[in-house]
């Protein structure tokens, strides 16, 4: 009865000890005593999730851990990913790593995730009210403002600009908005559509970017001098939408992300500056903070991957062009 009895007590006095949901180390749980950290992005065909995977897979080698990358094919699929973590907690791994990609809806997952013994660190895009091993991510919303100030320099100060937003629930991308519309505002540019969505794929974003443009053509072009796309799906559609109606370079267009298309798009004048990330980083050090943290160490709550404008002018500055070009997996 008494072994029983502390078989009880023991996870809870673990979890009670600070207040803290942020679930302890366990040791390893294969066999061989290699850690098996899980990584799980908001979605697998972007070439920005390409990228943080080749980081993910490159800390794994250095740090002597096992990493299994698996998440939903399109970044709108909550019930995948979900379905994804829960499954990994079936698998009893060590260690998540986690980009989630709605802000609410992945919360009882991870929560469940720490509660059973498994810590989860969150990275590219925030959760709200759950406290985990860390926060690994660009900062969005200064990334939202460098694409805003990049914007009133192209356009001196004045004109009407349109936001073609993501998705709702994607806090990164929403931070994103939110910070190219300060940005924006603050100059003195006019807004005059920030309540569009692209939806998760470059079809939709497509289908959205024409609609949106429907709105605001006359006989020689646009009525507005500037677009903004927050995210490498919508900007890749906008681009397209922009380029069947013979549009492309006829308006100021600051984008985010990169990938070969975009870059082509940046080098022909087509694309008016693209705000990058670092997600081979990014990828890399969310799990080499996870890592440490499973060995005992402290790491910091939250880290800041960085952001930077590439245009066509500085494109080829050595910083940039490996942004531009990130190494893939």
């Amino acid at each position: 009865m008494r072994v029983q009895v502390l078989a009880f007590l023991l996870p809870v006095l673990a979890l009670a000890g600070c207040g803290s949901p942020v679930a302890p180390s366990n040791g390893p749980a294969s066999p061989e005593g290699k850690l098996r950290v899980a990584v799980i992005p908001k979605g697998t065909t972007h070439e920005f999730w390409k990228s943080v995977n080749a980081g993910a897979q490159e800390a794994g080698n250095e740090f002597g851990v096992e990493v299994i990358w698996k998440g939903p094919l399109k970044e709108d699929d909550r019930e995948e990913q979900i379905k994804v973590v829960e499954n990994f907690i079936t698998q009893k791994v060590d260690g998540i790593v986690l980009a989630p990609l709605d802000d609410t809806a992945l919360r009882l997952p991870v929560d469940t995730a720490q509660k059973s013994g498994i810590p989860v660190l969150i990275f590219d895009s925030a959760l709200k009210d759950v406290e985990t091993v860390s926060f690994v991510a660009t900062d969005s919303f200064r990334g939202g403002q460098i694409a805003g100030e990049r914007m009133a320099e192209l356009l001196g100060g004045s004109g009407r600009v349109i936001v073609l937003r993501y998705q709702e629930g994607s806090a990164s991308t929403t931070q994103r908005e939110e910070g190219f519309l300060k940005a924006a505002q603050e100059a003195g540019l006019k807004v005059v559509s920030s309540n569009q969505y692209a939806g998760a794929t470059v079809e939709t974003a497509q289908r959205a970017s024409e609609n949106l443009l429907s709105r605001f053509r006359k006989a020689d072009g646009l009525d507005l001098e500037g677009i903004f796309c927050p995210n490498e799906s919508s900007t890749f559609g906008m681009l397209r939408a922009l380029q069947g109606a013979s549009l492309a370079g006829k308006v100021r267009f600051v984008g985010f992300d990169a990938s070969p298309k975009l870059v082509a798009a940046l080098e022909a004048g087509e694309i008016d500056g693209l705000v990058l990330q670092d997600p081979h980083k990014m990828g890399y050090l969310a799990v080499k903070t996870l890592v440490s943290h499973l060995r005992g160490e402290q790491v910091e709550k939250r880290i800041d991957t960085g952001a930077v404008l590439a245009t066509k002018e500085n494109r080829s500055e050595p910083d940039i062009a490996k942004l531009l070009a990130p190494p893939q997996s």
